[in-house]
């Protein structure tokens, strides 16, 4: 059959979607990118925020227009908000024929088949919890059906994947699920416990990859620096790192989501001794109050995260250091929001991305009173990120002249005579750009290594002059 396949949410969840094609493919399925002409689509959705779930709401309703003009035969609808809301999915938009949650990835073949009902999936969900079912309070999390044990899925290096990302990098999924327990957070329920990968087997897969002519590899889970522990394996960051900087072809490893707690000193020395791992943290830190910290069940305070920091920059040279927050989280007040500001101010990070907080029900902040109106979370906001802009430019202008090394990602979107690339203090998707000025499309290929000087700035982005003497 012909599948269409629409996926949307974080990088994790962009991984099971790359399974869900590699599967369908490996049954004999065609894969279309116009969903006109599919006889089954599928919408791999998000559950984050309402941002994210409105988004994934429209995705749906947009492709069931075609199951209601019979061009597509049977619509499919997988990931977090399926795994959060699969009755509710069903009742509301009847062109939906099954909801596959987080932990069904492998049953998108059976599905695309028709032969997964609603029924087969719960006996599946029943054997793995002992459980009688989605109803049974034992396989439900805060937030609804599927958290803790009833959760267990998770590839290897075997799974087949059909990559959606420009052919020179590839996220690797090195764990899944979430044992920690922030208020604001509704992944442990969506994904389960956390569970790393073996060590050799993300090797292969990196191998397998590096084979294909990916030079990235981005390392992603919910506390990328847990890794291992959970198997009882202290250090496993550390070790996996070290074999990855040996696989032939690859030119970055770059991990993501690292937790304040769980970045170890041997972490840090692997990336500062490894020349192909980047020198680059990414470090949801979520705010800098210690109140709002406390009833954000972060551990934590400013004084604590001074010291990290300091160890970081102190142990890997030039690091480029990038973070999050969330403004408006219940009982945040103008102190805390100064508190705040005051911590971006002194830090002088390299990317800031801010959230305005999302009331979720499911989560432990759910019991709190929303309190912060929604034009002051929106004010806050706007705050930070002006702020952050003035200290972006200042840093990027002291920059001109300095030499680089660039990852040509290929033409930008905009037009195929402008090409873009990053450095290795920018990830994908989530950071600012490089452009090249001037460029040569024909020269420029993606994927290649090119030495420049950095001639300007535009915005949070950087100009450069390719092969520069």
């Amino acid at each position: 059959m012909k599948i269409g396949f629409v996926s949307l949410g974080c990088p994790k969840n962009l991984v099971d979607g790359e399974v869900m094609l590699g599967l369908a493919k490996g049954a004999g399925h065609e894969l279309t990118a116009d969903a006109s002409t599919a006889e089954v689509i599928v919408v791999n959705t998000c559950a984050f925020i309402d941002n994210a779930k409105e988004e994934s709401v429209d995705a749906i309703l947009e492709m069931a227009q075609f199951k209601r003009n019979g061009s597509c035969k049977q619509l499919i609808v997988t990931g977090c908000l399926a795994e959060r809301y699969r009755d509710q999915l069903k009742a509301e938009i009847p062109e939906i024929d099954v909801c596959l949650g987080t932990g069904e990835v492998p049953q998108i073949v059976g599905a695309i088949a028709g032969q997964v009902t609603p029924m087969t999936l719960f006996r599946s969900r029943s054997e793995l919890t002992g459980s009688e079912g989605p109803g049974d309070p034992e396989s439900r999390g805060p937030g609804g059906p599927g958290a803790g044990t009833a959760i267990t899925y998770l590839y290897d290096d075997t799974t087949p994947r059909v990559l959606t990302t420009p052919s020179h990098f590839a996220y690797v999924k090195i764990a899944e699920g979430c044992d920690y327990t922030c208020a604001f957070c509704i992944i442990p329920t969506l994904r389960g416990k956390y569970r790393s990968r073996d060590v050799d087997a993300i090797v292969r897969e990196a191998e397998h990859l590096a084979a294909q002519g990916v030079k990235e590899l981005l390392l992603i889970s919910q506390d990328t620096t847990f890794f291992g522990i959970d198997r009882g394996q202290r250090g496993a960051l550390a070790t996996l790192l070290r074999r990855l900087n040996d696989v032939d072809g690859l030119e970055w490893i770059r991990l993501l989501y690292l937790y304040p707690t769980t970045i170890t000193n041997d972490v840090l020395e692997a990336m500062a001794e490894c020349p192909k791992v980047c020198n680059y943290i990414d470090l949801p830190l979520q705010h800098a109050s210690a109140d709002v910290l406390r009833r954000m069940r972060r551990p934590g305070n400013r004084e604590a995260y001074d010291k990290l920091l300091a160890r970081i920059t102190r142990m890997v040279p030039n690091v480029t250091l990038r973070t999050t927050f969330i403004v408006g989280f219940p009982g945040e007040t103008e102190d805390d929001f100064e508190q705040l500001m005051d911590f971006v101010r002194d830090t002088q990070f390299d990317h800031v991305g801010v959230f305005s907080y999302s009331h979720e029900e499911g989560t432990r902040a759910y019991d709190l009173v929303d309190d912060v109106p929604a034009k002051v979370k929106k004010a806050r906001r706007a705050a930070i990120m002006t702020l952050q802009k003035q200290i972006v430019a200042k840093r990027l202008k002291a920059r001109k002249g300095e030499r680089v090394r660039v990852m040509v990602d290929g033409p930008s979107p905009e037009s195929e005579l402008v090409v873009q690339g990053r450095l290795e203090g920018q990830a994908p998707d989530i950071d600012a750009l490089v452009y090249f000025d001037p460029c040569d499309p024909a020269t420029l290929v993606r994927g290649t290594m090119v030495d420049a000087v950095i001639s300007g700035a535009r915005g949070y982005d950087l100009v450069v002059t390719p092969n520069a003497d």
